[in-house]
């Protein structure tokens, strides 16, 4: 059926962008913690509440490695695996 090839087909894709996108955003917030910015800046508030939830949570269970806080580098594999895994089974799913 076309109809739902079409509509996993483009679940695939608009999960594909959704992840790609935030994978930019969790670079970002590392890359501003490098500077000292005004925490009060709109864009900078919108990257720390976005991103720190799954921050904390990595942050629980891997400490930091020489005082280099790596989380931001395992959630971006996290966030790979998952659009590889995920992208991947729904485009399969848009083949069948």
């Amino acid at each position: 059926m076309f109809i739902f090839e079409n509509l996993f087909s483009a679940i695939a894709e608009v999960l594909h962008l959704f992840l790609t996108l935030y994978i930019y955003v969790v670079i970002a917030r590392a890359v501003i913690s490098w500077f000292s910015v005004n925490p009060s800046n709109q864009f900078v508030q919108f990257i720390h509440r976005t991103t720190e939830p799954p921050l904390v949570l990595i942050r629980k269970y891997v400490p930091n490695i020489a005082g280099l806080d790596v989380s931001p580098l395992i959630l971006i594999f996290a966030i790979i695996f998952a659009d590889r895994f995920l992208v991947g089974t729904l485009s399969q799913m848009a083949t069948y």
